[in-house]
């Protein structure tokens, strides 16, 4: 990873995952103040120049091998509507665990579950990790639909895995392994 600049990747549409820009601060900003999005994810700022240090910490972490995060952005420099990931990146063990969020306007059309998709596809064939997993609080049903949509299997139920602002939650763990993808698109 670190010897290639991060890829950027298509989307139908137009969309695409890229990297994230110094200009798409306010992007992270505006998504954590989202309450979906507080409630769901951890890493969240609160200032244009915390965006700013989380984006420099993504590149850095590309460098490190560590982890890949996308902007899902459409075309021309729109600014994203979501974004998306592997995080915990383990290249000698071939495993890494997906992570994403998408704004409110860009809900329930599908397009994460495209991003899911292809994502996975890089993490796999392009990368060549064997196995990726999605955790997700059982009581966050639009992320099991998107693990179910995207041919994650799930395999069970991780007792009181992860503290959110509203306290400790048991969360599924779903995986993909090399081999799920064939015959799909």
């Amino acid at each position: 990873m670190a010897a290639n600049e991060q890829p950027v990747l298509a989307l139908a549409g137009g969309m695409e995952l890229r990297p994230w820009r110094p200009e798409d601060a306010g992007v992270l900003v505006a998504a954590s103040r989202d309450p979906a999005i507080r409630l769901w994810n951890r890493l969240l700022v609160d200032s244009p120049e915390e965006a700013q240090r989380r984006i420099e910490g993504m590149h850095a972490r590309w460098r490190a091998e560590r982890s890949a995060m996308w902007a899902l952005a459409g075309p021309d420099g729109a600014p994203p509507v979501g974004l998306i990931g592997w995080g915990d990146i383990d290249l000698a063990g071939g495993s890494a665990e997906i992570v994403y969020w998408v704004l409110p306007a860009a809900r329930g059309g599908g397009l994460m579950a495209e991003a899911v998709r292809r994502a996975s596809r890089w993490a796999l064939e392009e990368l060549g990790l064997h196995r990726l997993r999605l955790c997700h609080s059982v009581a966050n049903p639009a992320s099991c639909r998107v693990a179910d949509k995207t041919g994650f299997t799930l395999e069970g139920t991780l007792r009181s895995a992860l503290l959110h602002a509203d306290g400790w939650h048991d969360q599924h763990l779903h995986s993909l392994v090399q081999g799920d993808l064939q015959g799909s698109s």
